[in-house]
This record gives structure tokens, sequence and C-alpha cells, in this order.
């Protein structure tokens, strides 16, 4: 007896418990991530609501924002004027409203606001 008491092996309990604490430190980093998420989430659309609400005072726009077309940029044009809005290449961009001269308001995927000539733009 004492020979087998001697080499009998407590393993299994200690293996249980590294394993439910490991499992328990992946749950609380993927809730971390999410809560992370979400505050950026939050902060995204406080900055759209800033931008919104510079539009409508900017462009004294008193009519509902809706998205009449796509555009996507043809060439990069960095803005002049602060109601203007600087555009990459490529970049797609949601049309608001069209304006009497050569000039369509857009939205781009940041949530700024501003003109853009027609001629940059290309329609599908």
């Amino acid at each position: 007896r004492e020979k087998d008491d001697k080499y009998k092996i407590r393993m299994p309990k200690l293996r249980v418990t590294k394993e439910y604490k490991d499992k328990r430190k992946s749950i609380v980093d993927v809730e971390r991530n999410i809560f992370k998420f979400k505050k950026s989430s939050e902060e995204k659309s406080r900055k759209r609501e800033k931008e919104e609400k510079f539009f409508r005072e900017a462009f004294m726009y008193d009519k509902e924002i809706s998205v009449i077309n796509t555009a996507t940029a043809e060439c990069s044009v960095p803005s002049e004027r602060r109601v203007d809005l600087p555009v990459t290449a490529g970049e797609q961009l949601d049309v608001i409203d069209v304006t009497e001269g050569h000039a369509v308001i857009c939205r781009n995927s940041e949530g700024r606001y501003g003109y853009v000539l027609v001629e940059h733009l290309n329609f599908r």
C-alpha cells in the first residue's frame, strides 16, 4: 500500500481548474471586444450626428435627408472650401440632393456632407 500511495498522481483536479480558468479568460476577452465595438459605434454615431448638424446649418437644409442615388468618384479631388467634399478615386458616395449648378450634395462613408461636381462622379 505504501508504494501505491507514493506513486499516485493527483493531476486531474488541477487540469480541470486550469481548463475552466482558460475558458473563463477567453469568454471575458470576447465580452470585452464586444464592448469595445459598441463604444466605437457610439462614437461614430455621435460624429455622424455632429456632421449632420453642421450640414443642416451650413447648407440651410430643412428637408429630410434621403439618398437619391449612389455614385462612384472617378478621380481624387481635394476640397478648397469647408462646404466642398474631398473625394478619393473609387469612393462610394450617396447623392442627397441636386443643385442648380454643376454640383450635387453628397455624403461619403464617414458621414461628411458637401458639394461634389458632377464631372467627377460616375453614376450607374
